[in-house]
C-alpha cells in the first residue's frame, strides 16, 4: 500500500488489508521488503519496546521517536500509520492538532484514534478536514484499560453492541478512512464491517473483517507466556534467538569465534 486510496480500493475489490506493528528501523526494513500492505506505529510500544504493563505510558515524543526510526526504514514502499497516544488527542483541538503535526512530521501517513464519543469526532473531523487521515479504533480501547476494568472482549450484549455499531457509523461520517475492531464477538464485526463503506481491520474479531493487525513481537512469538485466544504465531521468535545467543555465548568461551576467517592480517 502507498496511499490512503489503497485501502478503499482493497475493500472495493473483497481483498483483505493486512498490518502488523513496527517499532523501529531494522524490522521496518525487512517488513518494507514483504507482502505486509501496513505499518502501524502502535503505543503499544510502551509495552514492547519501554516495558511498560500498559501503553498509558507513551507520550507523543515517544512515537515521533518512533515513527521516524520506521519511516526511514520502511521509505517510501509502506503506508504507515501511527498512533495518537494517551491524552494527546484529550486536552483540546489545539493540543490535538500539535500532537498530530508532530507525528505527521515525522514520517506517518495517518494517525490512528481512540474512541466514538462525540469529542473524538469532532478530533476526526478537524483532522481530517487539515488533510490529516485518521484510522478510528472501536471495541477494546486499551488507553481506556482501568475505565473498562482490564483487557476484556467488549461487545457482549445488545446495547454494547448497538453502541459500537454506532460508533463505526459516525466515526465513517466523521472522515475516518478506516476502523479497527479490537476484542468484540466475530458476528458483531461482520455486522459492522457489511455496513461501513469504509475498511475495518480487526485484531482479536473474527475472520470477517476487511483486514487484520497483529503486533508484530507477538505474530513472532517473542513475548513468551503471552498466548490470548485470538493471536496466532507463526515463529518461535524467543527460543529461536535464545539459542542464537546461547550459541555465540558458547563459541567465544570456549575459542571457537573469532576464528582467522572473522580476522584481519
Amino acid at each position: 500500500m502507498k496511499s490512503v486510496l489503497d485501502f478503499q480500493d482493497k475493500k472495493n475489490r473483497k481483498q483483505k488489508i493486512t498490518m502488523i506493528t513496527c517499532y523501529d528501523y531494522t524490522f521496518a526494513t525487512i517488513v518494507a521488503d514483504s507482502d505486509i500492505d501496513c505499518l502501524l506505529i502502535g503505543d503499544s510500544l510502551a509495552n514492547t519496546m519501554h516495558g511498560f504493563t500498559t501503553t498509558l505510558n507513551a507520550t507523543v515524543n515517544m512515537m515521533a521517536l518512533h515513527t521516524a526510526a520506521v519511516a526511514r526504514g520502511a521509505g517510501a514502499k509502506k503506508f504507515i500509520v501511527s498512533d495518537m497516544p494517551f491524552m494527546s488527542n484529550r486536552k483540546g483541538l489545539t493540543s490535538a492538532m500539535t500532537s498530530a503535526e508532530k507525528i505527521m512530521k515525522a514520517g506517518a501517513h495517518a494517525v490512528k484514534l481512540e474512541g466514538g464519543d462525540e469529542f473524538t469526532y469532532k478530533i476526526v473531523r478537524h483532522l481530517v478536514n487539515s488533510g490529516v487521515p485518521v484510522m478510528g479504533h472501536l471495541g477494546l480501547t486499551p488507553q481506556s484499560v482501568h475505565q473498562l476494568g482490564g483487557f476484556k472482549v467488549q461487545g457482549r450484549d445488545e446495547k454494547a453492541q448497538a453502541k459500537i455499531k454506532e460508533q463505526a457509523l459516525r466515526l465513517q461520517e466523521a472522515g475516518a478512512f478506516c476502523v479497527v475492531l479490537e476484542l468484540v464477538p466475530s458476528v458483531l464485526a461482520a455486522e459492522i464491517s457489511k455496513s461501513l463503506d469504509i475498511p475495518t481491520i480487526g485484531i482479536g474479531a473474527g475472520p470477517d473483517t476487511d483486514g487484520q493487525v497483529l503486533v508484530l513481537q507477538d505474530l513472532l512469538g517473542m513475548n513468551q507466556g503471552f498466548k490470548p485466544k485470538f493471536l496466532k504465531t507463526y515463529f518461535n521468535g524467543f527460543d529461536a534467538m535464545k539459542e542464537a545467543f546461547n550459541t555465540y555465548h558458547d563459541e567465544v568461551v570456549h575459542g571457537k569465534f573469532p576464528t582467522e576467517k572473522e580476522s584481519y592480517s
